[in-house]
């Protein structure tokens, strides 16, 4: 492992967005190659990976909530576009010679493996890139939620959730110019100005754990290694 690299196991949350570049929906080759590069880099270098995928780039459920569809149908519709975008991911990830597994919380074999600790743990310890799929297999919850479960569940040391920004602003900088960049922020700070890093599940659990959210610029394909360095200047940390 990289001795520069200040995390050695971590969970990357990624959006349903980072498989269909600059496509409306569905999925992006040149986007799946781009990501597969980033991830080989530091997995080569000894990073031990987790793995959660949105579904925005399949579906929403909020889409359906507005068309009058029941909130359950449409979280499980959601769960059902994570397991999508995990088999997409884990073909890309294998064809590029990297081990990677995916595992649902919804029972679905034999399509992939229903999720079970030890054998995500043992597969992670032997150096496979877990994806963990299905959210966390019961609506109401996001993969905001799932990401830090599974990642309390993995051991893992940080949450790095990927976006289109260089971090925690007090305000969105795409609409307000004013808006604060934070380097460091607490995670009750970061609550009482209800910025929104995470949903509250999620939040409070990595709180309550003491586990770091580590929210970065995922465009550039560079910064996943600088963020595992501890490279702040394109990322913030929410911790203690």
């Amino acid at each position: 492992m990289s001795t520069s690299y200040k995390y050695k196991r971590v969970l990357l949350k990624l959006s349903g967005e980072a498989l269909k570049g600059y496509q409306d929906s569905g999925y992006d080759a040149q986007a799946l190659d781009t990501l597969v590069n980033t991830v080989q880099k530091v997995v080569d270098n000894g990073v031990e990976l987790a793995i959660v995928v949105g579904a925005g780039n399949v579906w929403r459920g909020v889409n359906g909530s507005s068309w009058g569809m029941d909130r359950v149908t449409a979280d499980y519709m959601g769960m059902l576009a994570t397991v999508m975008n995990g088999l997409c991911l884990r073909d890309a990830l294998n064809n590029a010679g990297i081990a990677a597994e995916v595992f649902s919380a919804i029972q679905m074999e034999p399509v992939v493996r229903h999720y079970n600790r030890n054998q995500a743990i043992n597969a992670m310890n032997a150096g496979k890139v877990c994806i963990f799929t299905g959210g966390t297999g019961s609506p109401y919850f996001t993969t905001d939620t799932a990401s830090t479960l599974r990642a309390l569940e993995m051991d893992c040391e940080a949450v790095l959730k990927a976006t289109k920004v260089d971090g925690i602003y007090s305000a969105d900088p795409m609409k307000d110019a004013n808006a604060t960049r934070f380097t460091q922020i607490s995670y009750t700070e970061c609550l009482s100005r209800k910025l929104g890093v995470m949903d509250s599940t999620a939040f409070s659990m990595c709180s309550d754990n003491n586990l770091p959210i580590v929210v970065f610029n995922f465009s550039d394909p560079n910064n996943l290694e600088k963020v595992l360095e501890g490279d702040l200047t394109i990322a913030s940390v929410v911790g203690e």
